[in-house]
């Protein structure tokens, strides 16, 4: 098993730290991991994607072109990855923010209203916890047992306290994720 992901947004959407649970998940499951995260200078408000790896075997370099699964979460992650998706790939993006929905016919597209139900509960914090629980129901990945613990190695300690909410948004995200075209 190998799996190329991009995830992909505004910075302050979690999009760094999404990707660092899921780098710490598949070594707590003794996968090979590649994290390689690029943003621009802004923190809040800039660019950010970031390119994990997840391989049965040792992964030759973290430089892609193309990818098995991309989570877009704004309009311009779309445009510049919607066509770099392989054929057959999947793409999860966010449902709220978009001038224009995904157009390939030849990937699976699914779409989950993170931001509207993460508002709705009132765990807006937690934002990009649903969105790795609706990556985590179509693409079955890494167990969420190691999802939970990379989550705990990954979050500082004064932040511990928000473990059980955030595994509340992870199990949301499995249920309010749905398909868009699926092939």
């Amino acid at each position: 098993m190998k799996e190329e992901i991009i995830i992909a947004g505004f910075g302050g959407q979690g999009v760094l730290s999404m990707g660092k649970i899921l780098a710490y998940s598949g070594l707590m499951q003794g996968k090979e991991v590649s994290w390689m995260p690029s943003y621009g200078p802004e923190q809040r408000g800039g660019t950010a994607n970031v390119t994990v790896i997840l391989s049965d075997e040792k992964i030759s370099s973290p430089i892609l072109q193309a990818y098995d699964t991309a989570i877009v979460l704004n309009q311009p992650s779309l445009d510049k990855f919607e066509p770099r998706i392989k054929k057959g790939g999947t793409l999860l993006y966010d449902g709220h923010g978009f001038i224009r929905e995904p157009q390939r016919t030849d990937i699976n597209i699914y779409r989950i209203d993170a931001l509207e139900t993460s508002i709705s509960l009132n765990m807006s914090k937690a934002f990009n916890m649903f969105i790795l629980g609706g990556l985590l129901k179509i693409r079955p990945i890494v167990d969420i047992e190691n999802v939970l613990l990379g989550l705990k190695k990954s979050l500082p300690e004064r932040h511990h306290h928000l473990l059980g909410q955030n595994e509340k948004a992870l199990r949301k995200g499995m249920e309010i994720v749905i398909p868009a075209h699926v092939i």
